[in-house]
């Protein structure tokens, strides 16, 4: 192993060392020495020589799958980086890659690196318009996707020439992706790789705008990611199953950095259409110890019973959106394992986590980890108890994205300043654990009390029948305005007034007069094409309604005589 790779895992086993002391993890990590890296030469490649443990294990809906060793994903992604060179592949050049979970990706994702090319992750899910502006303002010069995605780039017309590769199968006009494996399994880079060598292009998932371009290096990503190996709880060995789409930041995050940064295997289940009953088979008959989901997803699997299922579970995160707090508590009764919440970005890794063995106070999303400076600021730019979350930039955290850049043709803007700003809004209570409040811009007045939308929501889907909600701002000629929630049912529940009644009334045994949800309306809620909420749509369409226009399923609380 190289000098650079050392210090990389001398870091990473410091961190393992420190295990649930998080006093230790905080007192003694260090970012590894800045300097010329390629984790997946001077690491990856260094820890898979010889190594026959499974890196990849792939099952599919039918029982088919494939288990990749780190030797064999070694050897693969060289001669993918061979073969990529051999079609014109050059350092620094931009290669969309949408593709499913399906080994190609890990290796198409180490090639890259080992070849100094930019990888732009894009979701399966992009059609016309968005898939051409990931193209132009992403900068590609290659373009790599399923087989059977190939037509939907071949009707955006000329793409000023870009090479394409099909992956699984031919499709005219496209070289075909299994002439790797003819390739030279040896592979020998063209130079060193600098640590702020671009490395990964992210579209961010545009709750609120149009998606940024989010730039992150050889260093924020693959280095950065060690303190997300450490909030999961990841352990050399460990079988991990992140429930996450490609082409989003959350997959690099944990089906590829943090799994491998432990050595632990990387688990996907790809199914056609989400089943509860199916991901929990799949848990057990495959002996998953660590698992990260959304709340989407931890939400759907609370319907069963959990008790049915044996699992083998050690370690349970969730991400994307902060989990609430009758979620935990219902998985904890069945397993009795506690998931830890976590926050973090596109534009890092993980900041903030409830890290293993600690205490996890409820609605709390836990304490900095081990390389970050968090501070919250107020409006005055003043440290505070309540206030943005901001990272103290000195010393400059390693999983800090380089910047943003309105397309590839722009220069980068990095963070400027004595913080980076995260644009979502957080309070600290005495022991230093942080609590989210909500996005700068989803955070309201209503009769001059600040407001909350996820205190709220969170609130809402402790009822039964609720199994989604977003909480927006609703004009009021005497209050300003007052708090409205779009809400979406669990199966088998329908909307009616006596439905929104016994909401209403359960709202009142949780929720305090002045917070209190005043309008619901039953209905499908906006979301990002990641599935995140967009309430920004929800907002925008409550101020264009004409008061007192409702919708067709909406209901107010002076609807209720019988609420007096």
């Amino acid at each position: 192993m190289t000098a650079r790779g050392a210090a990389f895992l001398a870091a990473r086993d410091g961190l393992l060392a420190a295990g649930n002391d998080y006093a230790r993890a905080r007192a003694e990590f260090r970012w590894p020495e800045a300097g010329p890296f390629n984790w997946a030469l001077d690491y990856f490649d260094a820890v898979a020589r010889g190594n026959d443990r499974p890196a990849l294990w792939v099952v599919n809906e039918d029982g088919s799958g494939e288990k990749v060793s780190y030797a064999e994903m070694s050897a693969r992604s060289n001669q993918a980086a061979n073969w990529l060179r051999g079609q014109g592949v050059r350092r620094g050049d931009r290669i969309l890659l949408m593709l499913p979970n399906v080994p190609p990706l890990w290796e198409v994702m180490l090639a890259a690196m080992k070849l100094g090319a930019v990888v732009i992750p894009a979701t399966t899910l992009l059609v016309g318009d968005e898939l051409r502006d990931r193209v132009e303002r992403g900068g590609a010069k290659f373009v790599i996707a399923m087989a059977d995605q190939t037509a939907k780039f071949d009707a955006l017309g000329d793409l000023g020439g870009i090479g394409k590769v099909a992956v699984g199968g031919a499709a005219a006009g496209w070289q075909d992706y299994a002439e790797a494996r003819t390739a030279p399994a040896d592979f020998t880079p063209d130079g060193e790789t600098g640590p702020d060598d671009p490395l990964l292009l992210y579209f961010t998932s545009g709750t609120t705008a149009k998606p940024k371009l989010v730039l992150h290096t050889h260093r924020s990503y693959p280095v950065g990611h060690l303190s997300t190996m450490y909030w999961i709880g990841l352990k050399p060995g460990d079988v991990h199953w992140n429930i996450s789409s490609p082409g989003w930041a959350k997959h690099a995050w944990s089906n590829v950095f943090a799994p491998w940064n432990a050595e632990a295997t990387v688990f996907v289940y790809n199914y056609g259409r989400f089943q509860a009953r199916a991901v929990l088979d799949v848990l057990v008959r495959h002996g998953v110890t660590t698992l990260c989901a959304p709340p989407t997803v931890w939400r759907m699997l609370i319907q069963e019973d959990l008790k049915a299922w044996p699992v083998k579970l050690r370690e349970l995160v969730g991400a994307g959106e902060p989990l609430n707090a009758e979620v935990i508590d219902q998985v904890r009764e069945a397993w009795g394992i506690t998931i830890r919440d976590g926050f973090g970005q596109t534009e890092t890794t993980a900041q903030v986590g409830n890290s293993p063995g600690q205490p996890v106070k409820p609605g709390s999303m836990g304490r900095p980890l081990p390389g970050y400076d968090v501070v919250l600021l107020d409006a005055d730019g003043n440290e505070a108890d309540e206030g943005e979350i901001a990272l103290r930039l000195t010393p400059r955290p390693a999983g800090l994205m380089a910047g943003y850049q309105s397309a590839a043709t722009e220069p980068v803007r990095p963070p400027e300043g004595d913080y980076y700003r995260t644009g979502d809004v957080a309070s600290r209570d005495a022991d230093g654990y942080l609590t989210y409040v909500g996005r700068a811009d989803d955070v309201f007045k209503a009769s001059d009390y600040r407001i909350s939308p996820f205190e709220l929501e969170s609130a809402l889907i402790e009822h039964d029948a609720v199994a989604e909600a977003a909480v927006v701002p609703s004009p009021d000629p005497v209050r300003l305005a007052v708090p409205k929630a779009f809400l979406v049912l669990v199966g088998g529940r329908e909307p009616s007034r006596e439905l929104a009644l016994d909401i209403f009334r359960h709202i009142r045994t949780t929720l305090p007069p002045y917070k209190r949800v005043r309008r619901i309306e039953f209905a499908d809620l906006p979301k990002t094409i990641s599935g995140k909420i967009r309430r920004v749509e929800l907002r925008k369409a409550e101020l264009a309604r004409q008061a007192p226009t409702k919708g067709p399923m909406e209901f107010w609380e002076e609807d209720f005589p019988e609420l007096k």
